[in-house]
């Protein structure tokens, strides 16, 4: 199919510490893109010079056959890094409707369904300062999906929900892939590798490798006697 994001020897240091070394990846239109490895590997970095929140200092990131200008923000992208700047004191409702209002929308009816969507009860009073770590995920998915985006970018997504959540929000990111978007997503999370991506890549080094699913569960062989130990590393 074809390409719809191509990203080529993507370069980012700071200072002497070169965080991406030559980051290349091809995503499609309609895929899930999972991205893995330890803390501190490069995986946010990426994530933020590909929608432009940080400037790479060189490769190229093409979108739908445009090349993108170094730090240029992407006009189509919801994103998930590190933990949203809500208001504490407003409504997750109320939230939603400040950010939406920067482009000159209003709509609380679609916001109210975007809420509903993520679990939310858009009309309750709570102030997001009271909210759960759950529900403020909750919050910032529906944040990040309340445009419509074409392309999600989402860190750690399922950060804080407990199990009903993140089968939901499994749900909801297939259906948002089979309406023709394109997702990229980082977890740690091994069931959320298996149960979402459609191609997994490994971030070692400043690079990212293509892996096979199957391949994210890590085995290891015991020889004891006449018996033969498999356990399963997670």
């Amino acid at each position: 199919m074809e390409e719809y994001i191509k990203v080529e020897h993507l370069k980012k240091s700071f200072k002497d510490n070169e965080v991406l070394a030559d980051v290349s990846i091809s995503c499609r239109r309609g895929a899930i893109y999972g991205v893995t490895g330890y803390n501190g590997c490069g995986k946010s970095v990426f994530f933020k010079c590909l929608c432009g929140l940080e400037k790479e200092d060189g490769g190229k990131i093409v979108i739908d056959g445009k090349e993108k200008k170094p730090g240029e923000l992407l006009s189509s992208v919801g994103i998930i890094i590190e933990e949203p700047a809500f208001l504490g004191n407003a409504s997750g409702l109320k939230n939603l409707a400040y950010l939406y209002q920067i482009r000159n929308r209003k709509d609380n009816q679609y916001l109210s369904r975007i809420m509903e969507k993520v679990g939310l009860v858009p009309g309750s009073k709570k102030p997001v300062k009271k909210y759960s770590l759950g529900m403020r995920q909750r919050l910032a998915i529906a944040q990040a999906i309340m445009e419509e985006p074409d392309i999600l970018i989402l860190d750690e997504p399922m950060n804080g929900l407990d199990k009903d959540g993140v089968r939901e929000m499994r749900e909801l990111f297939l259906k948002i892939k089979e309406s023709g978007k394109t997702l990229l997503m980082a977890s740690h999370n091994r069931e959320d590798i298996e149960a979402l991506c459609d191609e997994v890549y490994e971030m070692e080094k400043g690079r990212l490798c293509r892996v096979c699913v199957d391949s994210v569960i890590k085995f290891r062989i015991f020889k004891r006697g006449n018996h033969v130990i498999t356990v399963t590393l997670r």
